[in-house]
């Protein structure tokens, strides 16, 4: 006797008594089922176009991770990340921004501020951040051997985060420079966001008499000490260096150098010369690949005796000025560069300390 199996009576079957196999079925027949998933040992790519479109699975065997396309564009791919993982799998959008001299390096835009304006970004993409270089003004220099001024300060990071927003941007201005013991001014400031960059400290000078003179001034970099061994400036840490002495009382009558982004200003030797500036420091933010010294400190100056000549020091590489010496006389000390940041050159008898270089800020991001 035959049985006959139907809907209402398999429920009621002991399962363990059936026995046999079931007869061969065509794959065509089955729908509704999943689509195959991809297995690979690295994440999809926005141009991997599967043929399956959206709802495609992938499927990372070396994170585990697992995505699902939701946007099939050719070569503009989204995978949307729905394992225990983050990070989605898009295409790059890039920051947009306005503001001050925009020139183009590869993939980059790079905003330069010569003089102080609006930063403004409108989106922040994909990488909402930006890399940037902010110089402040060098310090201006005195006279009557008088010491550099010190480099404005110098600071620089490559991944600061960025919003929808306005910021202003302060580029600092360079010190005045002055004649004798008066006259001569710090550095200014430069200032993007929540980010100061201080002013160059003040070279030194004197009226010409013993015990006249004054110590550098503090600063990003601090500036150059002038004779009867005055002190050089003190810099601030993260961004600059110390001013160097002057030297002791002698017949030449030398100054320290302002200290620089790189390296302290040196100080003035009293058998030789005038202190050098400190060098600057390096920096490829405009164009990749070219290195641009700024914040270098100023030389000092020197007012040798009868018959000596001994000379000023040589402004740090990176805008520092050069110091006059006493084999030119009443000739004055050298600017710093504009928009380096540089520190003014001291001046010998006669002469005005040199002005400090003005400062700069430069942004850079990503754009595609």
């Amino acid at each position: 006797m035959t049985t006959k199996i139907t809907n209402d009576n398999i429920t009621s079957m002991d399962a363990s008594k059936l026995t046999g196999s079931l007869p061969a079925m065509s794959g065509a027949s089955l729908t509704n089922l999943p689509s195959d998933i991809t297995k690979s040992a690295s994440d999809p790519a926005i141009d991997t176009n599967p043929s399956g479109g959206v709802g495609t699975v992938w499927a990372n065997t070396t994170s585990g991770e697992m995505f699902i396309l939701t946007d099939a564009t050719a070569g503009a791919n989204v995978w949307t990340n729905t394992g225990v993982g983050s990070g989605n799998v898009s295409p790059f959008t890039g920051v947009v921004a306005t503001g001050g001299t925009i020139t183009t390096d590869g993939d980059y835009k790079v905003h330069t501020f010569n003089s102080s304006g609006d930063f403004e970004v409108t989106t922040t993409g994909t990488t909402p951040q930006v890399e940037y270089l902010l110089v402040a003004g060098g310090g201006g220099a005195g006279g009557k051997s008088g010491g550099g001024g010190g480099a404005g300060g110098y600071r620089t990071a490559s991944s600061f985060a960025v919003t929808a927003t306005t910021y202003g941007i302060v580029v600092g201005a360079g010190g005045s420079g002055g004649s004798t013991n008066t006259g001569f001014t710090d550095g200014n400031d430069s200032i993007f966001s929540s980010i100061t960059s201080v002013g160059g400290g003040k070279g030194s000078g004197t009226t010409g008499a013993t015990g006249s003179g004054v110590v550098g001034g503090n600063g990003g970099s601090g500036g150059g000490g002038t004779w009867a061994s005055k002190a050089g400036g003190n810099g601030t840490s993260g961004q600059g260096n110390d001013g160097g002495a002057g030297g002791a009382q002698a017949a030449g009558h030398v100054a320290g150098g302002g200290g620089g982004a790189g390296a302290a200003g040196d100080a003035g030797n009293s058998s030789i010369k005038a202190g050098d500036g400190g060098v600057g420091l390096a920096s490829d933010i405009l164009i990749t690949g070219q290195d641009v010294f700024r914040a270098g400190g100023g030389g000092g100056a020197t007012n040798s005796g009868p018959g000596q000549s001994y000379p000023g020091g040589t402004g740090g590489n990176g805008g520092g000025g050069y110091g006059s010496g006493q084999s030119s006389p009443n000739t004055n000390g050298e600017a710093g560069t504009i928009y380096t940041g540089g520190g003014g050159g001291g001046a010998a008898s006669g002469g005005t300390g040199g002005a400090g270089g003005s400062g700069v800020v430069i942004l850079r991001y990503k754009f595609q």
